[in-house]
């Protein structure tokens, strides 16, 4: 059998469709296929690589570290440098209350930790999130999950957990003494790139201190430069109680956090001592690829360029078959007037060497978010190959 057959036949699939390219080699903002056809990775893994793929830094301290040693013991009994100079590193730049790191393998269990860490905190079990909003797809995460689509084949999930509309001021008055967290997305991603109003979050966040309500801020996919700035939070003047991230955490390597006070993780170490554990969260190798990673992040002025480029992207992607499109940072979603047309132009696109995808919960618009090392020549190319790509979905689907 070749290696599709072994793929579709052995690996677990998620859809009836998956995209189905067998890809040998990644650098930088490019992928290339076992047949030698180069891709523009127009959505960084999902989010993963915002300095590209394969960045040498990274691929350097991954080695270094796979040689010192790799999994010693379960999280949190020895210290491991990687870990430790990786939490001083990310503390460094958040808020002073954010100075306390809990490493998980991924961000749907940095959510599952949250949500464990409010009800601990508080000694409630009410939950707020938001419709179209994501965290993940474990049972917990699902349950916070803004979707009845997705939640419904799997239920009964955690009681008292309740859906309010994003950017809605119906929600200011439903958070009271009996709520443990909100959980948001401080910019919602798989609704196609919803950013809050700054009044809105901000009536959030005291609303949530007046009653003692922990405010969680996810950004698993907003965070590391998307936005334009480090935290998307710091665009709204505003400090979660518990940050949530993942995808680009990890340079390219599986790893997730949920990050608070000490005072307050420190609830999870007694009754019950143990709280939250996990065997391989915080794997020395991903924490160094992580750390690397950032530091050229935060060497680069790839951050600072990041809103700038977002202009290149309006600018260029002008064409009467784009119905809208929203944007925030170098994190676009294009609307078309069908999901079935807007699956035509990826399909197109992919044939074209651009992998780009849809959203979860907006099935009929596009996904861009490249790799912020993308220079201002490459992203107009992109965007020269994207429009041609919509002019030949539209002629394909026409003479279907």
């Amino acid at each position: 059998m070749n290696n599709r057959q072994l793929f579709l036949q052995h690996i677990a699939q998620t859809s009836p469709a998956p995209i189905g390219i067998e890809m040998v080699k990644a650098a930088g903002i490019h992928l290339w296929d076992v047949n030698g056809k180069e891709y523009v990775d127009m959505i960084s893994g999902f989010s993963v690589c915002n300095i590209g793929h394969s960045h040498p830094k990274v691929v350097k301290a991954v080695q270094e570290q796979a040689a010192a040693y790799m999994h010693l013991i379960v999280y949190g009994e020895f210290i491991e440098s990687p870990q430790t100079t990786y939490a001083k590193l990310l503390t460094d730049h958040l808020p002073a209350s954010l100075n306390c790191v809990y490493f998980t393998n991924s961000g749907t269990e940095a959510t599952e930790g949250a949500m464990k860490l409010a009800k601990r905190v508080t000694g409630r079990s009410k939950i707020i999130g938001f419709n179209k909003g994501y965290h993940g797809s474990t049972q917990g995460a699902l349950s916070v999950m803004g979707d009845e689509y997705w939640r419904n084949a799997f239920r009964p999930l955690l009681p008292d957990v309740y859906h309010y509309d994003y950017n809605s001021w119906e929600v200011i008055e439903i958070i009271d003494s009996t709520t443990a967290c909100v959980i948001m997305e401080t910019v919602q991603a798989e609704s196609g790139i919803n950013a809050p109003s700054k009044e809105w979050i901000q009536a959030i966040r005291q609303k949530c201190n007046e009653h003692c309500v922990l405010l969680i801020l996810d950004e698993i996919q907003a965070g590391f430069g998307r936005t334009g700035s480090l935290w998307a939070f710091e665009q709204f003047s505003i400090v979660p109680d518990i940050l949530l991230l993942g995808k680009a955490l990890g340079g390219g390597m599986p790893l997730g956090a949920f990050i608070a006070s000490q005072k307050l993780m420190s609830t999870l170490t007694h009754d019950p001592v143990l709280g939250h554990i996990t065997t391989f969260g915080g794997h020395p190798v991903s924490c160094a690829a992580g750390k690397a990673a950032l530091e050229v992040l935060l060497a680069g002025e790839y951050i600072s360029n990041a809103k700038r480029k977002e202009k290149i992207l309006a600018e260029h992607l002008v064409h009467p078959t784009i119905i809208s499109y929203r944007s925030f940072g170098l994190w676009m979603s294009l609307q078309f007037s069908s999901d079935e047309l807007n699956r035509a132009i990826i399909h197109q696109c992919i044939q074209n060497g651009l992998v780009t995808d849809w959203f979860l919960f907006a099935s009929d618009r596009m996904r861009i978010a490249p790799p912020l090392i993308i220079s201002d020549e490459e992203l107009k190319q992109v965007c020269t190959t994207l429009l041609k790509s919509i002019d030949e979905a539209e002629n394909l689907l026409q003479n279907a």
